[in-house]
């Protein structure tokens, strides 16, 4: 007899985002025939407290305070009083800086969380269904415990199963070694593992746990004992997932007057993994875990569950959730998408190594807000991250969306085993250049996440006294639980010589000032019918408000619309104007000019422009950054990765 299953979403899962993995098991399931529905009990619970109190728990209070959390510890294990009260003055008020109308405000949405949890389990039949799965991520892990336990006590004979980024690896391990009335978890990507689970228990239970011991990525009980298979196994061909299925979230949505209040966001994934990653991991990052390897959709596959999604699902935004973009769509998907029909602007992760005609070919598409790693502007630091990208790079690109109307999410970061003082000075010159770009929307240090080079390899890289947040202690005081294996988030302490530097944070509250700043002002290019070009500068402390350039000017300000070394700036001029012979010496000076009046940056070795471009020029800096363009492999960025230093080696 065919299973009924219902996977579920717990608070804090985001009110307009559906829960793309849950939607995508629900469509493995519904093809093997298997009824499945997907129970959005994070409307519910916003429906009690109200959109504004989950927004707010959701969104604007710092992920890693975990207030979200430990709203539900007391349903989970019990009232503790001075548990809470140490949660609440150790990372409340200390480590976050709460203040007494906020905790009162988190206090006061506490005591619906029981009524809560009585009322999701009386509204819903759950005693039809054979198996409740779970997802977990960020600050659902004790809401979806605390809930999956109480099941548990009224349907003793249910399964139920975990999965989700909180349940990867060592920490599902733990965690269900910890929590019995779980019985099974899934690490990493369960599109096959979680089906197979399914398939396996509609079997003859003589041998279950045979035929459990073949799915990889399962972690199941045998006589009462964890038993892990190891790391899930990848869908090598992305084309074999099933669209999502979305309907249960659009459908509780229309019942849910806290959701509704909240405009939606259509996911798509086209790709898993990171191409820059596999290559060239970046020190800090603890995405993918141990699914690194770069799968993506072909662009017909793509096109197709784009249409089947934005028909079905209109949303006023899509929001790709790729690690990074498939440069290869450039040619292949792009192009499709600028004569389509979209319902709102599209989001993508994307390498900061774009040209200036990939930037035009994302404004044509309408997507027109992108995250392209960019977290630093000095290039000891960038090189640190082994982030393959240079700081002229990242302005370049920060010019160019500027100019096309792309937003872009990036922030400025510091703490890196290695960095220097004079790092973040010569940010902090910098940063006044640019404040007519879009600047960071954050600033802070880095954090050790697991999975990352700098907790997988601490001490190649300066890195000693890796302990888990102190915050664990309080969401998960369980005897004998170990919370180095079940925390992802860490603190840690720099070895000697490798101290971060201390004007770093002077570096971030610049950047922030200039960021809430009025009136950042503007340097634009202006076209002059006689051929030359006038800069136009209204930037606060511009060194001049404006500057007159020759024919001969102009064609240098436009080679250095992207970076360029002087060479090439030669050579532009020889193109340009044969037969006519030019001084280097005399476009060296040139250029330091406009280097002095902030105009434009240099590495001592390249120079770029500042100067926004009018539309009228663009054209032909499109058509000239395509020719220059020397990458065809769609996977390997442009900027390759610089090694790192022998110490860090």
């Amino acid at each position: 007899m065919p299973m009924n299953v219902i996977l579920v979403q717990m608070p804090w899962g985001a009110l307009e985002r559906p829960a793309l993995g849950l939607s995508l098991l629900q469509a493995h399931l519904q093809q093997q025939a298997v009824a499945c529905e997907v129970c959005y009990l994070n409307m519910a619970f916003a429906d009690r407290i109200g959109a504004d109190d989950c927004q707010w728990i959701t969104h604007d209070l710092p992920h890693i305070a975990f207030a979200g959390d430990w709203l539900f510890t007391e349903a989970l294990y019990g009232r503790d009083p001075e548990r809470d009260t140490g949660f609440i003055n150790d990372i409340l008020r200390n480590d976050w800086r709460l203040t007494e109308a906020q905790i009162l405000r988190l206090l006061r949405v506490r005591t619906q969380i029981e009524p809560f949890i009585e009322a999701a389990l009386s509204s819903i039949d759950w005693g039809s269904a054979d198996l409740v799965g779970f997802t977990s991520t960020f600050e659902q892990n004790i809401a979806s415990l605390a809930f999956a336990r109480r099941l548990k006590r009224r349907h003793p004979d249910m399964v139920i199963a975990f999965g989700g980024a909180n349940w990867e690896a060592v920490m599902g391990e733990e965690l269900h070694r910890r929590f019995d009335f779980v019985d099974y978890s899934c690490s990493g990507e369960a599109d096959k593992s979680f089906p197979k689970l399914v398939e396996a228990l509609q079997a003859p239970a003589a041998d279950l746990g045979k035929r459990l011991r073949l799915i990889p990525g399962l972690v199941f009980r045998d006589a009462g004992v964890s038993v892990s298979t190891g790391p899930g196994a990848p869908v090598e061909v992305m084309d074999t997932l099933p669209f999502p299925a979305f309907d249960d979230y659009f459908r509780s949505r229309e019942y849910s007057v806290a959701a509704r209040e909240v405009a939606p966001v259509l996911l798509f994934e086209g790709s898993r993994g990171c191409w820059w990653g596999a290559k060239s991991h970046c020190t800090f990052c603890g995405l993918n875990g141990h699914s690194m390897h770069y799968r993506s959709k072909s662009a017909p596959r793509v096109l197709d569950e784009l249409r089947y999604l934005i028909d079905r699902w209109p949303c006023p935004s899509i929001e790709a959730v790729d690690n990074i973009l498939d440069m290869g769509y450039f040619k292949t998907v792009l192009p499709v998408l600028e004569k389509t029909d979209l319902p709102g602007p599209m989001f993508f992760e994307i390498k900061a190594n774009l040209k200036r005609h990939h930037v035009a070919a994302l404004k044509r598409a309408n997507i027109l807000r992108i995250q392209p790693g960019i977290e630093s502007m000095s290039d000891h630091v960038l090189k640190l991250m082994r982030k393959g990208t240079t700081a002229l790079r990242n302005v370049q690109l920060l010019k160019w969306c500027r100019e096309y109307g792309v937003s872009v999410d990036w922030n400025l970061l510091y703490g890196f085993p290695g960095e220097t003082d004079q790092d973040y000075r010569d940010i902090m010159v910098l940063l006044p250049k640019i404040r007519h770009l879009q600047l960071a929307g954050a600033c802070g240090p880095i954090r050790l996440d697991r999975f990352c080079p700098y907790f997988n390899q601490p001490g190649a890289f300066g890195i000693v006294n890796v302990r888990p947040m102190p915050v664990y202690r309080y969401l998960y005081p369980v005897a004998g639980l170990r919370h180095e294996h079940i925390g992802y988030y860490f603190h840690f302490d720099y070895a000697p010589g490798f101290e971060p530097s201390a004007v770093a944070r002077e570096a971030a509250a610049l950047a922030e000032a200039l960021r809430d700043a009025p009136g950042q002002g503007s340097l634009q290019a202006v076209a002059l019918l006689d051929g030359g070009l006038h800069l136009r500068d209204t930037r606060p402390g511009a060194r001049v408000s404006a500057l007159r350039l020759s024919v001969f000017e102009r064609r240098i300000v436009e080679r250095i619309d992207e970076v360029v070394s002087v060479r090439q700036v030669m050579d532009a001029l020889a193109s340009s104007f044969r037969g006519e012979q030019f001084d280097e010496q005399q476009v060296r000076w040139f250029l330091s000019d406009l280097v002095d009046l902030d105009m434009a940056l240099t590495d001592g070795e390249h120079f770029v422009g500042l100067a926004l471009m009018p539309a009228s020029i663009r054209p032909s800096l499109e058509r000239a950054s395509c020719r220059v363009e020397s990458e065809d492999d769609r996977r390997i960025p442009i900027v390759e990765a610089r090694q790192p230093s022998a110490a860090h080696a």
